[in-house]
């Protein structure tokens, strides 16, 4: 089972880019996206619909053309989910889930806190209110994979700049202490973590000594050029899925949009059943 997030800064210009054509080629069973920027009636027009999947979105109400997910799956979900109790995140179209028998996929979108002090404040905000439903399904025994734009780096092998960007949103000690906290792998410097979460980073699975790989590079200079990036789109699984974790990848080229995809290959043949 192949499973692609990506943060598309905007579908309808990803796929105008060449993105379906290059999502047809990498043959994604499930494709979770971020920051759709439309409505769902823009976003069901024929040329927007990936052929052979089904289509499932979550937009923003408040502010159209902003914020948005999404979830493009081959296998019709049983069950699809986009809300999560929290008015003022649900209504900027922040999280869908696609269930599939004891499987849910989840396409998240954590807040950005770049643009002030009172987004920061939104962002964390939803990381202290997001972190015991992540530890809920942890828990449960059901299968999660969720996708997404966390913004958010782990340790200093995934950004560029770890000295310079100590003070600045993404990569606040404080935000990545959070991260961490879930997951009940290494740091990925490491070090154990304090608090065992019980999430899995499927990338430090694949590649635990990996630095320089990553998901998003500004756009301001060369920065994508010459590799000037953090690693802040994640597939995080439960413990029940880390055993079926076989690849990983992340396509930096073609330049879709600011982000780049994150693959991830799981032996789950449970999906096609």
């Amino acid at each position: 089972m192949r499973v692609i997030s990506f943060n598309a800064n905007g579908w309808r210009s990803a796929a105008k880019k060449g993105f379906i054509d290059w999502l047809r080629e990498k043959d994604a069973d499930i494709l979770c996206v971020q920051e759709t920027k439309a409505q769902e009636h823009q976003l069901r027009l024929p040329e927007l619909i990936p052929p052979g999947y089904h289509a499932n979105f979550r937009d923003a109400t408040t502010k159209k053309g902003y914020s948005g997910v999404a979830i493009y799956s081959k296998r019709e979900p049983d069950e699809i989910r986009t809300g999560l109790g929290r008015v003022d995140f649900d209504e900027e179209g922040r999280y869908i889930e696609a269930r599939f028998g004891d499987l849910s996929v989840v396409s998240v979108y954590v807040p950005s806190g770049t643009s002030g002090d009172e987004r920061q404040g939104f962002k964390i905000d939803v990381m202290d209110w997001f972190a015991p439903i992540l530890r809920e399904w942890a828990a449960s025994g059901r299968k999660y994979i969720v996708c997404g734009d966390w913004n958010i780096v782990r340790s200093r092998r995934d950004i560029t700049n770890w000295t310079g960007n100590q003070k600045n949103t993404g990569c606040l000690p404080h935000e990545r202490a959070w991260l961490n906290s879930l997951i009940a792998d290494q740091h990925g410097d490491g070090s154990p973590c304090a608090d065992d979460g019980g999430w899995v980073d499927s990338f430090r699975v694949v590649k635990p000594d990996e630095s320089g790989e990553y998901t998003w590079w500004s756009n301001r200079g060369q920065a994508r050029a010459n590799n000037v990036g953090w690693r802040i789109d994640y597939q995080l699984v439960t413990p029940n899925l880390r055993d079926a974790i076989r690849h990983c990848e992340t396509h930096r080229e073609p330049r879709f949009s600011d982000h780049a995809p994150y693959i991830v290959d799981y032996d789950y043949p449970e999906y096609a059943a």
